[in-house]
């Protein structure tokens, strides 16, 4: 029996890690511990000047330091140091839950699909808004994958079906409102900056109706009014994003900025 077990193991999917940083010393500690189940974990750091690398060392990560140019390049100069069958990317303010570890050990396992999705709550206002959660591919297998984009990277994935897993990554998004405007501010100007390389028109239809279906879907349609008063500040923050990506926009087009 125990000759059996034993085999069961040596055959059993190995899992790689993938953590990019830069300064993320307050928050690495916790998300590796949240993956100490998986076969290895790696780091790849921008020259943090925090002790980010070190405390990674530490912890038993390996670690890879790389000149920061963008998300997408981070991600794929780490992919073929990956050892693991699987590979799961995670972020230093994202924390995988003892309920999460046990689905993704499950399915890497037993499955033939060729990657997941994973369900990110938005944490506002010091709680998780579990009506405002994101599906992003993180799980995948290690066999010619790769991302393109510059922030809002794509992961490219050659074969398989794309499944669902149920249980929720624990993700500290924003450290407070001002953080929250902050990082729209930045995302609406590089928005507003594809939109100008594209060519792409702007009109007040996008100014008006944009945000408002925004706020409308978010708040209504996926019921972030189940959140309580931060599910509508969060859905009133993102309407304002949308805004401010196309009032900027405009504002290029114009020659006003």
């Amino acid at each position: 029996m125990l000759f059996w077990v034993f085999l069961l193991f040596l055959q059993r999917m190995k899992l790689s890690v993938i953590i990019p940083t830069y300064n993320e010393y307050p928050y690495l500690e916790d998300a590796v511990h949240s993956v100490s189940f998986a076969d290895e974990i790696i780091v790849i750091d921008s020259f943090s000047t925090d002790g980010t690398a070190a405390l990674a060392v530490a912890l038993g990560c390996k670690v890879v330091e790389r000149k920061f140019d963008n998300f997408s390049a981070q991600k794929n100069h780490a992919i073929p140091l990956a050892k693991g069958d699987w590979i799961l990317f995670l972020d230093a303010d994202e924390r995988i839950t003892l309920a999460l570890q046990a689905e993704i050990l499950s399915k890497i396992n037993q499955s033939n699909y060729g990657g997941y999705k994973l369900r990110f709550p938005h944490f506002f206002l010091n709680r998780f808004l579990y009506h405002k959660a994101d599906r992003v591919t993180r799980l995948v297998r290690n066999n010619g994958i790769y991302f393109t984009g510059d922030v809002h990277e794509k992961l490219h994935i050659p074969e398989g079906k794309i499944g669902i897993l149920n249980n929720y990554v624990l993700h500290y998004t924003y450290k407070g409102i001002f953080h929250f405007l902050s990082k729209k501010e930045s995302y609406a100007w590089f928005q507003a900056g594809e939109f100008y390389k594209k060519k792409k028109k702007i009109t007040y239809f996008h100014l008006a109706f944009k945000p408002f279906y925004r706020f409308f879907s978010t708040y209504i349609l996926k019921r972030g009014f189940m959140d309580g008063v931060a599910g509508f500040a969060g859905s009133a923050t993102d309407a304002y994003g949308v805004f401010a990506r196309y009032a900027k926009a405009m504002l290029l087009e114009r020659g006003l900025k």
